[in-house]
């Protein structure tokens, strides 16, 4: 395919430079079909959208604020590619720090009053078809409040006395407090988009981060080398770059997860200890209490109570079929205002409110775990408890209720993953565990835009510096935070020894709340003080992975091409995905036959100098695993260990099964899931 050069620059939208070769362009469907066949061509993939995948959760999983640190921790730089961030944040501010590493070579772009300073080292913004919505600001600056939110978790200062509005009230802190922060705006109003990702990562690389967090996913799993956030995460990996990845929130459906590419870090979220209630007082003094809303409104008094199915807007055509469920426009204003409407249906309260409501009562159709705020008093709760107030409102002629402002409780059965997070098994290369881990991702407070009200509906006065949010783009950033608090104290280590620092020294969940087991939480629940010294890691770099594509079936020029590396994929020279030298085990089976694998790893010590491991292995009956050798001795630092596991499976009695191998030398234990699975 030809492009005539003087009509060339109309079409050519971004080239990628620094860290990868590619561009951007305006191509039709034949020109793209040309292109993808022609020589030197890895991929041509549209210009798809990712969606963003949305203070006691450091202290919930043993990571104080008085934990031991380096004084080099300044010197870390977070890259978060994101909204963008709230400069003005208290979480942000430069107090007490000196300039920027000598290392960092990135930029400011400073517009729409927007400025960088010692803890903001750098910001861009992405847009390559240069629409910028009119709702958002043509800068880095934060319209939405998900960067702010994510950058704070990770690397804010530490903030004493934030809440929301009153809730979740004490000291608000990222992972890493004294770390910089690079922004990379490439996500709008209308959504996060391939040629903007890709453009973020060639800069990040560039401009000298040393761990990358990026807490947006696809709505559907792709190709390695068709997804702009695996082929991102290569080449940050390539160039000493860990990438962490929100996992997803699809779940709980097997498979849904959408960044699961071995060289990233894919992370789960998980609960924390402290949830929200909101109380429904009603006329009859009953009371009842539901956890899905999270509402920061006083309401004084009682106020009257009405039916949504007893209020149409029959002027619209609407009926109480309709006006039940409190769809926009379906129900009465003259009826509606001033009152509490009752609703049949769970929505995100504007139908209620665009009617003249001071508040809404709904179901919370099953969902928990987690509280969501709605744009005017809310409360959502079980079906048992909204037939009683439905019973109530039939008994009386003049029902009346008051909603409650949330107030906070304490989650016994925590920690375990949530429902939406997104669940493994990897989709691309079924024996690679996925998720690598969990980390808190519900109910988490942070800092937030002050562009927008609390919600972003219309007719919300809220402008808040902090907000509780949940999703696994929460999780992400805290363990984008842990994986800058392991490389403050470990900088030469490469992304895939990080990693493994984080993987082998989780927490394993407990299989009472976690029904899906590792495929909803990898290694377990992150525990970022043990992660900084664990022993042992299983390292790997960029011919590790290449063997690996290689034995996937990826070819030499399509490799060559992607790592810009003379690459010869042969029969001698390709991996197996099961000697990639990865912190896990999996073993997928097409039937619940049995099956036996067998699995090549290497150690690499950084704990004692003179240590003895021992392998200990615990599984089910269905197992049979054999460690070769079962004792690993190392004389110095830095010395490495090859062994084998072989693992056979009986028939499988459950979809999952799993067990683990821990290396033990009476001071850290290394550990690492093994599961087998039917798919």
């Amino acid at each position: 395919m030809e492009l005539q050069m003087e009509n060339a620059s109309q079409y050519l939208l971004h080239s990628y430079k620094k860290s990868f070769n590619g561009f951007v362009a305006k191509l039709t469907e034949e020109e793209s079909k040309k292109l993808s066949g022609m020589d030197g061509v890895v991929s041509v993939f549209p210009n798809g959208k990712k969606k963003l995948l949305t203070t006691r959760s450091w202290d919930f999983i043993g990571f104080p604020l008085e934990a031991n640190r380096t004084t080099t921790e300044s010197d870390i730089i977070v890259g978060m590619l994101d909204t963008g961030i709230w400069p003005e944040a208290d979480s942000f501010s430069d107090e007490g720090y000196g300039p920027p590493p000598t290392k960092w070579q990135g930029t400011c772009q400073t517009s729409s009053n927007f400025t960088c300073n010692n803890k903001i080292i750098g910001a861009r913004y992405y847009r390559s078809d240069g629409n910028v919505p009119p709702e958002d600001f043509a800068s880095p600056r934060d319209t939405e409040g998900h960067g702010t939110h994510t950058a704070s978790t990770a690397a804010g200062n530490v903030v004493s006395g934030a809440s929301l509005l009153g809730l979740g009230a004490g000291t608000a802190r990222g992972g890493t407090p004294s770390a910089r922060i690079a922004v990379y705006k490439i996500c709008w109003a209308d959504g996060c988009y391939d040629a903007d990702i890709l453009a973020a990562f060639d800069d990040a690389i560039a401009d000298g981060v040393n761990i990358i967090s990026l807490s947006v996913g696809g709505s559907f799993p792709l190709d390695y080398f068709e997804d702009s956030i695996a082929i991102g995460a290569f080449h940050s990996m390539k160039n000493g770059i860990l990438t962490s990845n929100a996992g997803g929130n699809s779940g709980p459906d097997p498979g849904s997860i959408t960044n699961f590419s071995p060289w990233s870090l894919s992370v789960a979220a998980s609960v924390i200890d402290r949830k929200f209630l909101t109380a429904l007082h009603l006329g009859n003094n009953l009371t009842y209490e539901g956890e899905l809303s999270l509402n920061t409104f006083e309401m004084n008094g009682m106020v009257p109570l009405i039916y949504g199915g007893d209020a149409p807007n029959t002027s619209a055509g609407s009926d109480a079929s309709y006006s039940r469920y409190c769809y926009e426009g379906t129900l009465n204003t003259s009826l509606v205002t001033g009152k509490i409407v009752f609703c049949d249906q769970l929505s995100d309260g504007v139908g209620a409110m665009s009617a003249g409501a001071v508040g809404t009562v709904m179901p919370s159709d099953g969902y928990t775990d987690l509280s969501l705020a709605f744009p005017l008093p809310t409360s959502c709760l079980d079906s048992n408890y909204t037939t009683n107030v439905h019973e109530y409102i039939n008994s009386t002629s003049t029902p009346t209720a008051n909603i409650q402002k949330s107030t906070e409780a304490k989650n016994e059965l925590a920690p375990f993953v949530v429902w939406f997070s997104s669940r493994g098994p990897n989709p691309i290369t079924r024996d690679i565990l996925s998720p690598d881990i969990a980390a808190p991702g519900v109910n988490i407070l942070a800092a937030w835009t002050e562009a927008s009200s609390l919600t972003g509906v219309p007719g919300d006065t809220r402008v808040v510096p902090y907000n509780i949010i949940s999703g696994t783009s929460m999780a992400c950033p805290h363990a984008s935070g842990a994986a800058a608090y392991v490389k403050s104290f470990n900088p030469t280590w490469s992304p895939a020894a990080i990693k493994s620092a984080l993987m082998t020294t989780a927490s394993p969940l407990s299989a009472e709340t976690n029904t899906d087991l590792e495929f909803s939480y990898g290694a377990g629940q992150l525990n970022p003080l043990q992660a900084a010294n664990p022993g042992l890691v299983y390292d790997a770099g960029e011919a590790d992975y290449i063997k690996f594509l290689c034995g996937q079936g990826y070819n030499t020029t399509k490799l060559h091409l992607v790592t810009g590396e003379n690459i010869t994929c042969s029969a001698a020279t390709n991996g197996t995905v099961w000697d990639l030298n990865y912190p896990s085990f999996a073993i997928s089976t097409e039937h619940e036959a049995g099956v036996n694998r067998t699995f090549t790893r290497t150690v690499t010590n950084v704990g004692s100098p003179v240590s003895t491991y021992k392998a200990i292995v615990v599984g089910p009956p269905e197992f049979s695993i054999k460690v070769e050798p079962g004792v690993l001795s190392f004389k110095s630092l830095g010395e490495t260990q090859t062994f084998t596991v072989t693992v056979g499976v009986a028939a499988l009695s459950n979809p999952v099964i799993s067990g683990s191998l821990v290396w033990d030398d009476g001071v850290y234990k290394v550990r690492s899931p093994i599961v087998a699975y039917v798919f």
